[in-house]
């Protein structure tokens, strides 16, 4: 039965995770431009990288009924503000629903 080969023995065999050595993946012209690219982080925002932005993909302000929010502000705060656990149970449901129709 051929030996069993388990890697380099002594003080490297016991070295942390860190980046690839080069000599392990075969190809070393391209380690050291993605060293280079590495080492200097991420590019610069330039002038010259604008994103157009378009009025069609604006979503605007959301329909939030600001009357409505601060009467069920001070109903809760007040304590009279009526919790149906039939009635939340049910939203819930309608809600995962909604979710999984993507409607």
């Amino acid at each position: 039965m051929p030996p069993i080969d388990f890697g380099p023995q002594g003080p490297q065999a016991a070295r942390a995770p860190g980046a690839v050595d080069r000599r392990m993946t075969g190809s070393a012209e391209a380690a050291p431009a993605a060293a280079t690219a590495a080492a200097s982080g991420p590019a610069p925002a330039s002038a010259s990288a604008t994103v157009a932005r378009s009025e069609v993909l604006d979503p605007g302000q959301p329909p939030v009924d600001a009357e409505r929010v601060a009467t069920i502000r001070k109903a809760i705060e007040s304590g009279n503000y009526p919790v149906i656990p039939m009635r939340v149970a049910d939203a819930m449901i309608a809600a995962g629903y909604l979710l999984r129709s993507g409607k």
